[in-house]
Formats: structure tokens, C-alpha cells, sequence
């Protein structure tokens, strides 16, 4: 799958202060995020997700996508064991008052920062979602975690970046790869390939079950919104740790100027793709 949205958290080698998680985490939730809202969407109406509806979304984040899902009636649990503070931005977006869910209650919301666990109500899950499009590292043991608790032909659903040449994304997210190789064991980013969901599913033991493309395009009010949304990923933490925030916040904003708008928004179309599966 491809490297992008992805998951870590790196020691700073330069003399500036650490980065703010929790500021990240806010950046990711009122700036990032939402540029997936499109994908999210289009999943749940190809899927019919609604009252009765039973889903897990691995690497859950700051929650959006389970707030759309619970808002057309799904029961939601969301695991995100990489990102604390997405997971309490979650927590505040789908518990306000700060109730954990609970087995009594079969619509009301579980949130978990460790291995997934059963459905409130104990039926299993009849969707599983992995709707960030991150790396495949990992991913193949958070799946195998999570399938036994699915429905016999429950429908999992990967997402990717869609082809390099549809993202306009691609070549400033290319100035992450320029500015440092990852140090051994961080996830850096490469292009997407054509069979990446499809291999992440096989070695599932899923059988694929159809695939669809999504516009989604990045857009933001200014420079520096697009800056703080991009860092937000995390993807450009090797490369801090190989120079430093000031320089990569430059690269990055000169990677960013052919995509500024006369009136200073950015904006870079791009498309991702999703791969529909099926629990055996």
C-alpha cells in the first residue's frame, strides 16, 4: 500500500524544539484530514453503510471517518494504537462526555488504543475498514488481529494513492524523499503500484471483491496551511531528523509555489483508489 499518510514518531536530530504531537494532531484533524472526506463517502455508498451496519476502522485517526459512518446509523469501533492524540481528538469528536463505550449500548461508540476487540453487542463486524492511506508495514498483523472478529463475507475496504501521473501531490511529496533516505525502520514515501492493495489483501487470505478510483483533491486557504496540513502527516519527520524543521519547512514551501492559486489557496487534484474484499 502506499506510503503516505504515515505513522510514526521520530526523535529530532536538530537543536529546535521537539514537535508539538499534539499540535500535529490538531493540524491533522482541522486541516488534513478532511481532504479524504470524498473517499470516505464514496466507500460508504458503494457499501450501503448504514442502521445495521457493524464497523471497525483500523488506524482510525482523529475519528472523521467514523462520525460519517456513524452518522448515517453505523455501530463504529475505532483502533489506532500509532497516534494518541488522533485517538483523544477522536474521543471528543464521537464521546463528548467522555463515556467510554460500552457492551450495553450497541450503537455507542468504542475507541481503542490497543489490538481490535469485539463489536459492542458481541455480533461481528460486517466492515472493515483501513481508510488511510498509509504503508502497508504492520498492516498485515493489525488485519490478522482484526478478520476473526468480521463476518463470514464481510466486506474490508484498503485505500491507496491512485496513479502517480492522476496526484499532483506526487512531486511535492517526492521533496520528503529527496531531503533524506528514512533512517532504518521509519516508513518513507514511494509512488503508488499498480497491485499494492491486492497484495496487501492476498496475504490476508482475502478474495477481492471489486475496486474504485476517487478525486481528492487537496485545498488550502495558504501556504501555511498546506505546510502545517502536510507535516501533519508525519511523513516528512525523517527528513527533519536528517536536516532540520526550518529546512524542510523551506523545500516544502518552494515544492508548494507551482500549485499556489492567484488569490493564495493551493490546490492539487489527485485521485486514490480502494480496494473492496471479502472475509472468506
Amino acid at each position: 500500500m502506499t506510503s503516505t499518510l504515515v505513522r510514526q514518531h521520530v526523535a529530532h536530530a536538530d537543536p529546535a524544539p521537539c514537535v508539538d504531537l499534539s499540535a500535529r494532531a490538531r493540524d491533522w484533524s482541522e486541516i488534513q484530514e478532511r481532504m479524504l472526506v470524498p473517499l470516505y463517502e464514496a466507500v460508504y455508498d458503494r457499501l450501503g453503510v448504514g442502521p445495521g451496519s457493524r464497523l471497525l476502522g483500523l488506524r482510525c485517526g482523529a475519528g472523521l471517518a467514523l462520525l460519517l459512518a456513524a452518522s448515517r446509523g453505523a455501530s463504529v469501533t475505532g483502533v489506532d494504537s500509532a497516534f494518541p492524540e488522533r485517538l483523544a481528538l477522536a474521543r471528543a469528536r464521537l464521546l463528548p462526555d467522555g463515556r467510554p463505550g460500552g457492551a450495553h449500548t450497541r450503537t455507542r461508540p468504542q475507541l481503542l488504543d490497543g489490538p481490535p476487540a469485539e463489536p459492542a453487542g458481541g455480533e461481528p463486524y460486517t466492515l472493515v475498514t483501513v481508510l488511510d492511506p498509509g504503508d502497508a508495514d504492520g498492516l498485515g498483523e493489525l488485519l490478522a488481529a482484526a478478520l476473526p472478529l468480521a463476518a463470514r463475507g464481510a466486506a474490508v475496504v484498503l485505500a491507496g494513492w491512485g496513479p502517480p501521473e492522476r496526484c499532483a501531490t506526487t512531486s511535492v511529496l517526492r521533496t520528503a524523499a529527496g531531503l533524506a533516505e528514512p533512517p532504518p525502520g521509519d516508513r518513507g514515501w514511494r509512488p503508488a503500484r499498480r497491485d499494492d492493495l491486492e497484495e496487501v489483501a492476498a496475504r490476508a487470505g482475502l478474495r477481492p471483491d471489486g475496486s474504485g478510483r476517487v478525486a481528492c483533491p487537496f485545498g488550502y486557504a495558504d501556504l501555511d496551511s498546506a505546510v502545517r496540513g502536510l507535516l501533519s502527516t508525519g511523513l516528512f519527520d525523517a527528513a527533519i531528523t536528517a536536516t532540520d524543521a526550518r529546512q524542510v519547512d523551506k523545500e516544502l514551501t518552494e515544492a508548494l509555489h507551482p500549485h499556489r492559486r492567484p488569490d493564495g489557496t493551493v490546490w492539487m487534484p489527485n485521485v486514490f483508489r480502494y480496494l473492496v474484499a471479502r472475509v472468506p
